[in-house]
């Protein structure tokens, strides 16, 4: 499986494959010699084919001694699985691993990169159905993409999570330098620039076979880890603050930021919100004055909720060069420095993702760092708004897949009124409600994604921005569907952050972020009819 438990398991395989598996290839005991072990002092339990001694742990077990001494010396799979993830078993539990049952075989680790076999948990091309939009380049891409994940990433990402870390520089020099940065920000010129650079994207394909559906597989490997916070900590300031520099910047800012950008060196963000202008960008106040000299603008604002904000070394920011309203919006790319201060901002998921307010006190920028023509700046930031919805609902629904991969998991081990949870006719609806909602806005996304493909970024400017504001709030209408009905299906252990339900958990802390952020589901469900009556016949009637 490559869900949660399956990255958890990652981080103790190597150690389990070998110390752990020589000991396990020397060691034998049947299951009557088990049996003899029976006492609080002498406590021994086969769980999934391996023999654990617990005699020293038995004191020290959370939920009590007697818990254990009421399998001692039974087979204790199903008592087990029903209070504990798989992740437990492989990690601590190996200390306690003393062999195996004789004749029996124990289950072999995951493999970095596996497709998970639950149904629903991937989408239909990777299971072997018939698709007219992946070759085989995109499974190269699906490959590495996921091997990396789950080496590099998903042993460590749910501890940082908890601990509200920050990605650290080192991840995102990894990330870059295996040509998984520059993958998030579309097909372009910097892909030739990081080939150059001896950097190719990931799964080797070169640059100009690249496109949009080799970046919505990297976006949704990325959010499969199951942790909303940190994973947006991995460069979610990157997808929407690099475009505007690659598309307005001049050609020497650029390619100096874009470089320092992709390799992981640096990282950015886009600085758009205010505390007084979320969604009405037009109202923004932050200003930019020019200096006598004409050399410099001197900026002073606030920003808010400003994604990767407190780690960035870059800001796109969209600053007032004019007057009132969309007319008068500059957008400047300004360094980390003098005048430059940050502050973490506590939401509801984990601060790893480094949401913050931004602080300009007389910060001085030079002209040359105007992203486009001066008060032009809303086309510029209008033009990076489809790209951004469309990554904010690859990651949606590949989180949704997550969930009910762990609701399918859950229903089939859990076991109440004497039988699973899955035989429960209420449970087989709500996991069809689940699924058939997210295979139908999955399959929106892909076509949405061959229009990207075949159309250029005018073109999808004028063509897609109101089905991407529907497909964006349909998708985030069907996510909160689904973390409701994950959570009736955990129950208590959907709301406790630890255990069988901590995947839940977060996302039901953090399903509302991709129904606000880049624009909220009212906002979308507006702008996508308005857009389509540009269309409509002026003499169409009934």
């Amino acid at each position: 499986s490559l869900s949660t438990p399956a990255a958890s398991y990652l981080c103790s395989s190597n150690l389990c494959c070998s110390s752990a598996s020589q000991v396990i290839m020397s060691k034998e005991y049947t299951r009557e010699e088990v049996a003899k072990h029976n006492t609080p002092d002498d406590l021994w339990v086969i769980i999934d084919h391996g023999v654990y001694n617990l005699s020293k742990f038995a004191k020290f077990h959370p939920g009590g001694k007697y818990v254990l001494t009421a399998v001692a010396g039974k087979d204790a799979t199903a008592e087990f699985y029903g209070q504990h993830r798989e992740e437990v078993l492989h990690g601590m539990g190996k200390k306690f691993l003393i062999g195996k049952v004789a004749g029996e075989t124990l289950p072999s680790p995951p493999v970095p990169g596996t497709l998970s076999k639950v149904p629903f948990a991937e989408s239909s091309a990777w299971l072997g159905f018939k698709t007219p939009y992946f070759k085989e380049s995109h499974f190269r891409v699906r490959d590495a993409m996921r091997k990396f994940m789950d080496t590099e990433i998903a042993p460590d990402c749910h501890q940082l999570d908890d601990a509200g870390e920050e990605p650290s520089l080192e991840i995102y020099q990894k990330m870059g330098r295996a040509g998984i940065l520059s993958t998030r920000v579309g097909p372009g010129p910097h892909l030739k620039m990081l080939e150059k650079l001896g950097v190719p994207v990931i799964g080797g394909v070169p640059a100009d076979e690249f496109d949009y559906f080799h970046e919505m597989i990297v976006h949704e490997e990325i959010s499969a880890i199951g942790t909303p916070g940190y994973t947006d900590g991995l460069g979610a300031g990157l997808v929407i603050g690099l475009p505007p520099v690659l598309h307005f910047g001049k050609p020497e800012v650029a390619m100096k930021c874009a470089k320092e950008v992709l390799l992981g060196d640096k990282r950015i963000c886009l600085a758009i919100s205010e505390p007084t202008a979320g969604s009405d960008v037009a109202s923004l106040v932050t200003v930019a004055e020019k200096t006598p000299c004409g050399q410099f603008y001197i900026v002073n604002g606030i920003k808010k909720w400003i994604t990767n904000g407190s780690f960035a070394d870059y800001f796109v920011t969209a600053v007032r060069t004019g007057g009132t309203g969309m007319g008068g919006i500059s957008l400047l790319l300004i360094e980390r420095g003098e005048g430059l201060t940050t502050k973490k901002i506590k939401t509801s998921y984990s601060p790893s993702a480094g949401t913050a307010h931004v602080f300009y006190d007389n910060v001085k920028v030079p002209v040359g760092n105007l992203l486009g023509k001066e008060n032009k700046g809303f086309q510029c930031i209008m033009s990076n708004f489809n790209h951004e919805r469309w990554m904010i609902i690859c990651g949606v629904v590949r989180c949704n897949r997550l969930i009910i991969e762990e609701c399918f998991k859950w229903a089939n081990q859990r076991k109440v009124f004497g039988k699973p949870l899955m035989q429960q006719p209420v449970i087989r609806e709500k996991l069809a409600k689940m699924v058939a909602a997210n295979e139908s806005v999955h399959n929106w996304t892909e076509n949405i994604t061959y229009q990207m493909n075949n159309m250029n970024l005018k073109e999808q400017a004028v063509h897609l921005a109101g089905p991407i504001a529907l497909l964006k709030y349909q998708t985030t209408r069907v996510s909160n569907l689904i973390i409701d009905e994950a959570c009736q299906i955990f129950g208590g252990r959907a709301i406790t952050r630890t255990g069988m339900g901590k995947v839940i958990e977060k996302f039901q802390r953090a399903t509302k972020f991709g129904a606000i952020l880049g624009g909220s589901e009212e906002i979308m469900a507006d702008l996508g009819i308005r857009q389509s009556m540009r269309a409509m016949p002026p003499h169409a009637r009934l």
